[in-house]
C-alpha cells in the first residue's frame, strides 16, 4: 500500500499546472531539533505532512562535506528536502527543480520564511546542461511510470560530477529492488544503504566517464 500522506490531493502532483484549486495549508514540521514552518498546497507531492520516504531520506542520507558544494534537490514538492539540507549545510549551493510550477514557488517562498538563503529553484528545462552535481537528492515520483522514471534519472544522474553520488528513497513495493538492479546495469555503483517501514535508501555513484 502506497504512503497515504504522499497522495495529491487532486489531480498528479507531476503536472506542470496543477488542475486541482490551489488551497495552502502551513506545516510545521520538527527534524535535526528544528522547528520548521512550510506553506504546502493542493497539487503538489504529500500536501499534508512529510511523507515518510522524505523524512527517512533526510535521517538517514550521509551528511554533506565540504567536498560536495553542488547539491541538487531532484522533484523538490514543496521544498522540505531542499530546506533542511541547506540549513545543515549552510555553505552549499542547493538547486531545486520540479516540472510542478506550483511545487516551485512554494519551495522558494519556503526557503525564504526558513532562512535556507542558499536555496535556488528553476524548471529542470532552464538549469544549463553542462552544470554538474556532486550531489543529487530525490524522493523519485514513481507514478510517472517506469519509462519516464529511467529517462529522468538517466538524464539528471548522468549530470553527476565525477565521484558525485546521488541518494534516492524508494518503497520496497514499488519497486526499489529493480530499479537498483536497472542503475547497475547502466553501469553506476548502487549500494542500498538503510531498508527502514517498507522503503530503500539507495546511494548511487557517478558512473565512470568512459561510459556515458
Amino acid at each position: 500500500m502506497a504512503d497515504p500522506a504522499a497522495q495529491p490531493a487532486g489531480g498528479q502532483y507531476f503536472e506542470a499546472e496543477p488542475a486541482v484549486v490551489s488551497s495552502p495549508r502551513t506545516l510545521v514540521v520538527d527534524i535535526d531539533g528544528m522547528q520548521l514552518s512550510f506553506t504546502t498546497d493542493s497539487g503538489v507531492f504529500s500536501p499534508d505532512g512529510l511523507d515518510a520516504g522524505t523524512r527517512l531520506l533526510l535521517a538517514e542520507a550521509p551528511a554533506m562535506t565540504a567536498g560536495e558544494p553542488q547539491v541538487l534537490d531532484l522533484g523538490c514538492g514543496w521544498g522540505p528536502i531542499a530546506c533542511v539540507a541547506a540549513l545543515r549545510s549552510p555553505t552549499v549551493e542547493m538547486l531545486a527543480v520540479d516540472v510542478n510550477e506550483r511545487a516551485l514557488a512554494l519551495t522558494a517562498q519556503n526557503a525564504a520564511a526558513n532562512g535556507a538563503a542558499n536555496v535556488t529553484v528553476g524548471h529542470p528545462d532552464d538549469v544549463d546542461p553542462d552544470r554538474r552535481f556532486d550531489r543529487i537528492l530525490c524522493n523519485p515520483p514513481i507514478r510517472i511510470g517506469k519509462p519516464a522514471l529511467h529517462e529522468l534519472l538517466a538524464t539528471w544522474l548522468d549530470r553527476l560530477a565525477p565521484g558525485g553520488r546521488a541518494h534516492l528513497v524508494v518503497q520496497r513495493h514499488l519497486g526499489s529492488d529493480s530499479l537498483a538492479r536497472w542503475l547497475a546495469e547502466r553501469g553506476h555503483r548502487v549500494t542500498r544503504l538503510v531498508s527502514k517501514r517498507g522503503y530503500r535508501l539507495l546511494e548511487v555513484h557517478a558512473r565512470p566517464r568512459f561510459l556515458m
